[in-house]
């Protein structure tokens, strides 16, 4: 298992800044996830001008692998069944890892957000279903025709048609191109057990993100966790989960063959990026060293 960094995390800073730093401040990262658009401002990545030009994408790859990186995936996550540009970034991304040889994109199944937080109410449950023989299947399968050998790791989040184990079993009933991206950070907030997620799902997990959430048990116990702007948020490494939590995640992933990157994403509002991305990272390393999980140099 290896440690990995999504570059976004740095955004204000050049590619060749971002690893400057990394090979300064984080030794043991050296593997890079880098944003092609979706969501991501894409600040290390020009995508159209990497799939336009062999010469770019070679210069570009030798940005990363010189100084020693790896480059384990793009992220596009975004919601490409219901904004237009998100699809595109989506499908030229999974065109640009075929022609980089980058075996994973991050991104997200995407969703109608009219029903998103609302599907209660009457007749929106059925709304919610009849999206998925008539939008939600009949787009991924589109998308999955041109994977090829490219796995695209799913973002289970509320919002998307797939935010949980239930719905992505049913997405990656498409095929084995269908994976998932385990980040723990969406589920500790719904109540759903990483752990368990990871024994149940452990064959179609493609990248992981290590990503901590810190919830407010006064504030939830009167507005609950569908409060957005104050009941939990999205948290450096460890501020919300101990060593021992991570320890045990790891070694969760390990038992069910897992053998892939561990990607520190930086989402802390309330902590500096640097010191956020130095903080996980650290606490991951003592997690996999403490559970005496192989690495990879």
């Amino acid at each position: 298992m290896r440690l990995g960094l999504f570059t976004d995390a740095l955004a204000d800073r050049p590619l060749g800044d971002v690893l400057a730093w990394l090979v300064a401040e984080l030794p043991d990262v050296r593997d890079v996830e880098v944003g092609t658009g979706g969501y991501s401002p894409a600040p290390h990545c020009d995508r159209r001008a990497l799939l336009a030009d062999a010469g770019a994408r070679a210069a570009w790859l030798d940005e990363i692998e010189g100084p020693g990186f790896r480059l384990a995936a793009l992220n596009v996550s975004g919601n490409p069944l219901a904004d237009a540009e998100h699809d595109v970034a989506l499908r030229e991304t999974i065109e640009l890892a075929k022609l980089l040889d980058v075996e994973r994109v991050v991104c997200m199944s995407g969703g109608d957000p009219r029903l998103a937080g609302a599907a209660w109410f009457p007749g929106l449950e059925d709304e919610v279903e009849r999206q998925w023989p008539e939008q939600v299947l009949p787009y991924w399968r589109t998308v999955l025709e041109r994977a090829e050998a490219v796995r695209l790791c799913l973002e289970l989040e509320p919002g998307n048609a797939a935010f949980n184990v239930t719905t992505f079993e049913r997405l990656a009933e498409l095929g084995d191109a269908v994976a998932l991206n385990l980040d723990p950070s969406h589920f500790f907030w719904q109540g759903i057990d990483p752990l368990r997620v990871v024994r149940r799902l452990g064959d179609c997990i493609g990248y992981a993100h290590g990503k901590d959430t810190v919830v407010d048990i006064d504030r939830v116990a009167l507005d609950g966790v569908l409060d957005r702007d104050g009941a939990w948020r999205y948290a450096t490494v460890g501020h919300g989960h101990d060593l021992a939590w991570w320890r045990a995640f790891v070694e969760a992933l390990a038992a069910v063959g897992y053998d892939g990157v561990v990607s520190v994403e930086v989402e802390d509002a309330l902590v500096p990026p640097e010191r956020a991305a130095r903080e996980s990272a650290e606490l991951l390393a003592q997690a996999l060293e403490a559970a005496s999980v192989e690495t990879t140099p």
